[in-house]
């Protein structure tokens, strides 16, 4: 889940490659670095912690100056954070350069061949391993940087995206990718290297996409050679434009991207709404589905796999479903399902959702589930990602890039479009009335509107954060579809702020939970005035009987909950299936809030990083 940047061109590599690291570092943070072949040599500079350290670093080197580079933000996985593991790692002959995003499993191994060979180590990274394979096989094989690359890659278990540079090439990269992303930006007579575009939007529209497997031979004023690592077969590469645009990824006046992101829901969920529902027409268009309506309607059950706030919208869905369009679903944690040796049939249906498409545990599970002959239909953020490349068919969210690694609207949107899903097959399936059908549309069409009358809540609950930022346990409730609502409370409050919180179904506190309560730990129930009102009308009334600490999230008019709760958010009446649209998003605020008042580090959480692209 590293990030890596690389540009060889006329400009001055430096400045992009940094400002592209500033732009990755969502990825990780334990440490950053920077190579620039300078002319006669490739310089270095590493520094452990945050890309701002390694900035006052660079402001004291003069010897960074030239256009080919490469640069590396790192989440640790071999090695404690610190400058020796730290990326780049160089080879012994400090000719060879190299940044690497995966795991290369069997490294100890290729280690202990090298030791033999005369090899020593100054890291204990699986990156400087690879780096002095590739050396020695070039030295070894007498063959040119892209060949030693290419043989090197076939005899590594793992995954990895990497780049590599030359002392002796000052005038090409090699990159190769299998399980972690990479693209290559073109440009005029420059190329550009990353882990996402979001490093050369302002200097290319041109876009190539490295799939699993395969390798390209980056040279200046020269053709670039793509091949495929196994079996050296050349690629024709496929160059497509991009539609980012630079302002969508700044804060815009804001003091946290996650707070813009909060934000930006209306807006996120109306782009994912665009030109699927039709509102004077009343129909819902979701051309993967339509596609493929067959293979929706026959099928036995609809599993879905995820992992972390992905998880938690599939927990929403699995309600949706079942209850709207009356399908059996199973939510699955994709980090798990492959393990378990899952029944999987071939007239089955897998959901596959991830923000960025490139969750390694979710594409390993898609992997499973395809070759039981499973249709996977993916659902993801970020296109050509490989999610969505892996899936046979599919729906981005329309989201735009969230930057803030604690995920908010990427969750509303997956959201939008499972209820999408849901509305439609329900309608296909002749399970509901086109009266009942044109209503769905109503209200989906409304959910914009409700997100943001309810982000007026956010003073209300700016004071609610100061009355409960010292707490060091939370609770949250709720029950239905607002049950997932409450895990995903409970886990931004954990992610930013640091404080533990557990999420449950209200039903089940008296099964274990209602014995922390106490007046030091409060509870936050969601309370919509909808199924089951009574009950967790009775489960608050037992937290206050213990002297527990209350805030309820409640329906505008509430009168009940009011005269127990220490704290109320009121937020829209809605139909129940479009609460946790509204719900959550007072939970997102009062976390990132909670978080402020803390002193954390909101966007950038400790140990955290926005793309979890290893097992």
């Amino acid at each position: 889940m590293c990030g890596i940047v690389g540009y060889l061109g006329e400009k001055d590599s430096l400045d992009i490659i940094l400002n592209g690291l500033k732009r990755l570092e969502y990825r990780g943070y334990d440490s950053a670095g920077i190579a620039v072949y300078n002319g006669s040599t490739i310089a270095c500079c590493k520094s452990k912690g945050k890309i701002s350290k390694l900035e006052k670093s660079l402001s004291k080197r003069k010897n960074l100056k030239g256009g080919l580079g490469i640069g590396h933000t790192r989440w640790a996985t071999h090695g404690e954070p610190n400058n020796a593991n730290a990326h780049p790692q160089f080879s012994n002959s400090n000719k060879l350069c190299l940044v690497h995003n995966g795991i290369i499993e069997n490294y100890s191994t290729i280690k202990q061949k090298l030791v033999k060979e005369g090899f020593t180590f100054k890291s204990e990274t699986d990156t400087e391993v690879l780096v002095n394979l590739i050396e020695y096989i070039k030295t070894k094989e007498d063959v040119k940087l892209g060949e030693a690359v290419q043989i090197a890659l076939n005899q590594v278990i793992g995954a990895y995206a990497i780049a590599v540079i030359d002392n002796d090439k000052p005038d090409e990269i090699v990159v190769a990718k299998l399980g972690s992303p990479l693209c290559i930006g073109v440009g005029d007579d420059e190329y550009f290297i990353g882990s996402d575009v979001t490093p050369f939007i302002e200097y290319t529209k041109n876009v190539v996409y490295l799939e699993d497997g395969e390798l390209a031979i980056i040279r200046n004023h020269k053709e670039t050679f793509y091949r495929k690592i196994v079996d050296d077969k050349i690629i024709s590469p496929i160059v497509s434009k991009l539609e980012l645009s630079l302002d969508k990824i700044e804060k815009q006046g804001f003091d946290h991207y996650m707070l813009k992101e909060i934000y930006e829901q209306p807006k996120a969920i109306e782009d994912t709404l665009r030109g699927r529902l039709n509102i004077s027409k009343g129909i819902i268009k979701l051309s993967g589905v339509d596609d493929y309506i067959n293979k929706f309607l026959s099928a036995n059950k609809i599993t879905i796999i995820a992992c972390g706030t992905s998880w938690h919208s599939a927990l929403v869905a699995e309600y949706m479903f079942e209850k709207i369009a009356r399908i059996p679903v199973e939510v699955e944690y994709a980090s798990e399902f492959r393990y378990r040796d899952p029944i999987i049939e071939k007239n089955d249906i897998i959901i596959a959702i991830s923000q960025s498409g490139e969750t390694a545990d979710t594409l390993a599970a898609i992997k499973v589930a395809k070759s039981s002959g499973a249709f996977i239909y993916g659902v993801c953020n970020v296109v050509g990602s490989s999610i969505a490349r892996e899936s046979d068919t599919g729906s981005y969210t329309h989201a735009g890039p969230e930057i803030g690694v604690a995920s908010t609207k990427a969750f509303t949107t997956q959201m939008t479009v499972l209820y999408l899903m849901a509305v439609k097959l329900s309608k296909s399936k002749g399970i509901i009335s086109e009266k009942i059908f044109q209503k769905y549309i109503y209200e989906i069409s409304k959910i914009g509107d409700y997100v943001h009358k309810t982000l007026a809540t956010n003073n209300k609950i700016k004071k609610i954060a100061k009355e409960f930022q010292k707490s060091k346990n939370c609770l949250y409730l709720g029950r239905g579809y607002n049950f997932p609502i409450a895990l995903e409370g409970a886990l931004k409050l954990k992610e930013i702020s640091y404080i533990h919180a557990e999420g449950y179904p209200a039903a089940e506190m008296k099964h274990g939970p209602i014995a922390l309560i106490d007046k030091d730990m409060p509870t936050i129930v969601i309370a919509t005035n909808k199924i089951n009102y009574d009950k967790i009308v009775s489960n608050i009334q037992e937290i206050k009987s213990r002297k527990g600490k209350i805030v309820a999230i409640v329906s505008e008019g509430d009168r009940e909950v009011k005269k127990i709760a220490d704290h109320i958010i009121e937020v829209p009446d809605s139909v129940e299936s479009i609460t946790p649209f509204i719900t959550v998003i007072p939970l997102q605020l009062l976390s990132y809030h909670i978080a402020v008042l803390l002193g954390k580090d909101v966007d950038q959480p400790r140990n955290l990083a926005k793309s979890v692209t290893v097992e």
